[in-house]
C-alpha cells in the first residue's frame, strides 16, 4: 500500500457540522428568545453563518485567538438584544459548546469508509478544533474506536493550514510524509495545508468546487467513492 497513515479532518469531513450546530443554533435561539429581535430563524443564521466563518478564518491565519472567536461570534449576534459583556456571551457559548457534543449526524458514508479502512491503515484525526468539544464529538458519534489518536492545533500552537501543524502531527503519530495522506473538505486548510507540507491530499468535494492554482492528488464527491481509491 502506498500510504500507511490516514489523517482525517473532523468537522464536515465526518462530523455533520453545519446541521448538527445549527440543530444547537435553534435550541439556543428558542431557549433565550432571540426571535425578540431577528424575524426568523432563518435570518439569524444568514447573518451567524457568515460572520462564523470569517472569525474561523482569521483563526486559521493567526489573526485572533481562540478567545476572540468564541467571544466574538456570539457578541456579535447578541448585542442588539443588549447582551454584550463578556462573561454572558462567555455563557452562551460554553452552552453551545456542550449542546454541540450530544449531537451525532455524520456525514453519509462515513462509518462505512471508517469500517473498510480501518483493518488497513492507521487513522488520524487531524482538527483545528477545541480540545474540550472534540473528543466528545468523536466518543458520541461513535468515531472514536477507529482512530488511534486525535491531533488538534491546539496541541501544535498552530492551526491548519500552516505547514508546521501537519510536520507536528507527522512526528507524534510517528508517519512518514510519503506514507501520509490528508482526507478534508476544506479547501484552504486541508488541502492547500497538506500540499505545502509535501503531503499527498484527497479533497471530499461534494459541491464539485473547482480546485484553485492546483490539481489535489485525489478529489472526491462522497466518502464511499474512497473506497475506489485505498
Amino acid at each position: 500500500m502506498r500510504y500507511k497513515s490516514l489523517f482525517f479532518d473532523l468537522d464536515d469531513t465526518l462530523w455533520a457540522t453545519y446541521q448538527n450546530n445549527t440543530e444547537c443554533l435553534e435550541e439556543l435561539y428558542t431557549a433565550h428568545n432571540l426571535g425578540r429581535y431577528y424575524t426568523s430563524f432563518e435570518a439569524f443564521l444568514n447573518i451567524y453563518w457568515p460572520h462564523n466563518d470569517q472569525l474561523w478564518e482569521a483563526y486559521r491565519k493567526g489573526a485572533i485567538d481562540r478567545k476572540t472567536l468564541i467571544v466574538e461570534r456570539f457578541r456579535y449576534m447578541l448585542q442588539p438584544l443588549g447582551i454584550e459583556d463578556t462573561k454572558s456571551v462567555l455563557a452562551i457559548n460554553n452552552e453551545f459548546l456542550q449542546r454541540t457534543t450530544t449531537k451525532t449526524r455524520l456525514i453519509e458514508g462515513a462509518i462505512d469508509i471508517l469500517d473498510y479502512l480501518h483493518p488497513n491503515y492507521r487513522l488520524f484525526i487531524l482538527s483545528n478544533g477545541f480540545h474540550e468539544v472534540q473528543l466528545k464529538k468523536l466518543v458520541n458519534s461513535g468515531l472514536a474506536p477507529y482512530f488511534e489518536k486525535m491531533i488538534l492545533s491546539e496541541d501544535a500552537g498552530i492551526q491548519k493550514p500552516q505547514k508546521g501543524i501537519f510536520d507536528y502531527a507527522l512526528v507524534n503519530t510517528n508517519s512518514t510524509r510519503k506514507g501520509s495522506l490528508m482526507i478534508g473538505d476544506s479547501w484552504e486548510a486541508d488541502i492547500e495545508g497538506a500540499r505545502n507540507a509535501q503531503i499527498d491530499q484527497l479533497w471530499l468535494n461534494p459541491n464539485k468546487l473547482k480546485p484553485h492554482k492546483f490539481r489535489p492528488t485525489y478529489t472526491v464527491g462522497t466518502l464511499n467513492e474512497i473506497m475506489t481509491i485505498l
